[in-house]
């Protein structure tokens, strides 16, 4: 087996040992032990760590730390989830818009803590973590110190936790928050001269913005949407 994309314990414990400075090689050979933990071994028998292995782990140490969880509870809880990422696409997509379903316009509204995000999307803290770090949602730190997440971000979180399923990685999607931050100027600049019709209030103005943007997005995305296409699909068609 090849070692690249792969660490080893003693570096996987330097990397995490920031975050979780109680961290050992010990502790994570006891969550081996207790199978929480199953990393590839090289045929001289060194573990190797994928970066899901990686992932499993911040996971259960995340949830150790904030939630005191018991490591039977957290097994269990890891492995319904396993269960789920090895499900079929129609499957997943499915599960995917049964947790879409669950954001009211009340959650949608609201602030929630970062530890609530698997019982509310069934979707896990080290996702939400990477997605914040690659800039594609904004954490806010409430007066007590606790991470929360605005309830507008909740479809996209949705939306990146269902990415995954086909490699695709929170830091695979920087690309979008930087195309996302030199578009915005267009955008702004074609609101802009929409002007308020006689009559109209600033509520029915601001609705009507608010629906020319979603059009504008929709019709974007489409030309996005055709161009991959066409790159990716258009010589398989003309064969």
């Amino acid at each position: 087996m090849a070692d690249a994309g792969y660490l080893t314990i003693g570096k996987v414990v330097r990397r995490l040992q920031e975050q979780y400075p109680d961290l050992s090689i010990s502790k994570v050979r006891y969550l081996e032990d207790e199978g929480l933990l199953t990393p590839s071994r090289t045929p001289g028998g060194y573990r190797l760590y994928s970066s899901r292995d990686i992932q499993r782990l911040e996971t259960i140490l995340y949830l150790q730390k904030t939630k005191f969880l018991p490591l039977s509870v957290i097994k269990d809880e890891l492995d319904g989830r396993t269960t789920q990422e090895e499900s079929t696409p129609e499957e997943m997509f499915g599960a995917s818009r049964e947790r879409a379903s669950r954001i009211s316009p009340e959650l949608a509204d609201e602030m929630h803590p970062i530890d609530r995000i698997p019982e509310l999307l069934g979707v896990s803290l080290a996702i939400v973590r990477k997605m914040a770090d690659c800039g594609l949602i904004r954490l806010v730190r409430s007066p007590a110190g606790r991470d929360l997440v605005r309830g507008q971000d909740l479809e996209l979180i949705v939306t990146c936790a269902e990415l995954t399923h086909f490699g695709i990685e929170p830091k695979n999607l920087r690309q979008y928050v930087a195309a996302a931050n030199r578009e915005t100027p267009m955008f702004e600049q074609a609101l802009a001269s929409i002007s308020r019709h006689q009559g109209e209030s600033e509520g029915e103005r601001a609705l009507r913005r608010e629906m020319t943007l979603d059009r504008m997005l929709e019709l974007t995305g489409s030309v996005r949407r055709s161009l991959i296409r066409r790159e990716l699909l258009g010589d398989e068609r003309s064969h």
